[in-house]
């Protein structure tokens, strides 16, 4: 019998060009299997088959837990306290095993070996595929459609297939049965049963590759795609750079009569598609960005990462687009938070900020209003600045002495020091459980206490925007925290 083991084992490991080791797994698969619907309950078994006799063992084994975890399958288990006394120098994560008495092959259910075999085999088998297809380091698959599965689609290429999610869909393309599809391949999730590759056509990442397709000189590296953002099917906005000033990046990807990008935007239903100069000055960037509107100034605002546009009437709807899709394809392809206003919103909000330094000036220095805009019109706007900047340039302003300059310097280190005193007793206030939290950093926590946020459920109960406003973080990062402080609410 060990014999025509040997035997099975190499005629099916030719039969499915297989690895004989792979095959003698789902062997010994098969037999502890067997063996443990023979002893029933939920026990480990582990049988080892010797590649040369074809003559095998079996183990029932233990796994050795922590004491503190305790049991949670004793059938299976073993604490740490208990092994020991068996085996002196076992640690957790190790097995306890014990010799039982082997089944043998006439015992199992032919069937029941044989349809583990193949599955094992079969499973071997679709990793091979798989592993040789992800080796060829394809981005984009293409294949047919080959069936509906509970909503998502199978596409198949040659013998390997991969799952399209319908959030993964491009909104209100019908997609059937038979279908020609290309999809960007967005990784493998080994947890998934059936098709392991997963597809999608509405990344950011599709796009890039799709132009990257149609504009050699991209493939080249003469042109290179910095930055995507996609509205599926109905707007997008890419950003390039050319590496070689002979090359035009925004009409080489565009084409001779726009051929290069009537491609792109064909392939992805008709998808408009805005070619954008990439730039390393993020205001020159932003500005480009926000094609086709005119912008008229920008404010940066590097702490909050943000920056306040200014654009005419005429152009106001043009920046912010229908429904807010330039803007926001605009901030999704910059990374900056991008806020548009007309010419009077940007002085009243200039006028409002100006007239907060000047009373956080003439509190926290003890100064008249005088001083307090000499200051600002010098362009301090921070109590920080007038402490530390160097004394050089405060001795440079001509209304000021170096008496005075070196009294407003002083004040203004006493005001900041006290202020971090208040800062660490409100902060002191904050619940450990606030504390904790994951992706509240010491800063935030801070400015959450100066406005009275001290446990994880005054979190919990604020909306988006309240927090945007008080911390200054973006939407995307207030709806994480929030929904990360509420989680507690939803279990037991």
């Amino acid at each position: 019998m060990n014999r025509e083991m040997l035997m099975l084992v190499e005629a099916i490991s030719r039969e499915k060009t297989v690895e004989r080791e792979v095959v003698f797994g789902a062997v010994e698969a098969a037999l502890a299997s067997a063996t443990k619907k023979l002893h029933g309950g939920d026990v480990d078994i582990r049988v080892a088959v010797d590649r040369e006799t074809g003559d095998y063992e079996t183990f029932r084994r233990w796994l050795v837990v922590p004491d503190e975890a305790g049991l949670q399958n004793p059938e299976a288990e073993e604490m740490l306290s208990d092994a020991v006394d068996r085996i002196a120098d076992i640690e957790v994560g190790d097995y306890i095993e014990e010799a039982i008495e082997s089944v043998t092959i006439g015992r199992i259910g032919a069937q029941a070996a044989k349809q583990v075999i193949l599955q094992k085999i079969r499973d071997a088998e679709r990793e091979q595929l798989l592993n040789d297809f992800l080796s060829r380091g394809d981005k984009i698959f293409v294949g047919t459609v080959k069936r509906l599965d509970k909503g998502d689609l199978i596409i198949e290429s040659g013998r390997v297939e991969g799952r399209l999610r319908r959030s993964e869909m491009i909104p209100k393309e019908n997609l059937r049965s038979g279908d020609r599809v290309r999809a960007f391949i967005l990784g493998v999730d080994p947890t998934q049963r059936g098709p392991q590759i997963m597809l999608s056509r509405s990344a950011p990442g599709f796009m890039v590759e799709l132009f990257a397709q149609e504009v050699p000189e991209i493939e080249q590296g003469l042109l290179e795609i910095k930055s995507c953002a996609r509205d599926p099917g109905s707007r997008a906005k890419i950003a390039v750079v050319s590496h070689d000033r002979r090359v035009d990046p925004i009409g080489t990807c565009v084409g001779v009569r726009g051929s290069r990008v009537n491609g792109v935007t064909t392939e992805l239903a008709g998808e408009r598609v805005d070619i954008v100069l990439w730039s390393d000055d993020p205001a020159q960037f932003v500005i480009g960005a926000l094609a086709p509107a005119n912008v008229q100034s920008i404010v940066v605002d590097e702490e909050r990462h943000a920056m306040d546009v200014v654009v005419d009437e005429e152009n106001l709807a043009i920046a912010i687009g229908r429904g807010g899709q330039n803007v926001r394809l605009a901030s999704d392809l910059t990374g900056w938070r991008i806020n548009i206003m007309t010419a009077e919103e940007s002085q009243a909000k200039q006028a409002s900020e100006t007239e907060s330094v000047r009373r956080i000036f003439m509190d926290k220095l003890d100064v008249d209003e005088e001083v307090a805009d000499i200051l600002i019109a010098e362009g301090f706007g921070s109590l920080e600045e007038v402490a530390y900047v160097p004394l050089q340039e405060m001795l440079e302003i001509e209304a000021f002495d170096e008496e005075t300059v070196q009294e407003l310097r002083t004040r203004a280190k006493d005001a900041l020091l006290t202020m971090e005193i208040e800062q660490e007793e409100k902060v002191a206030q904050v619940s450990q459980d606030l504390r904790d939290l994951e992706g509240l950093t010491p800063e935030l926590i801070a400015k959450l206490a100066a406005e009275g946020i001290h446990s994880r459920d005054d979190l919990a109960d604020l909306a988006v925007d309240e927090l945007v406003e008080l911390t200054g973080v973006d939407e995307e990062q207030a709806r994480a925290l929030i929904m990360k402080a509420r989680e507690h609410w939803f279990t037991a």
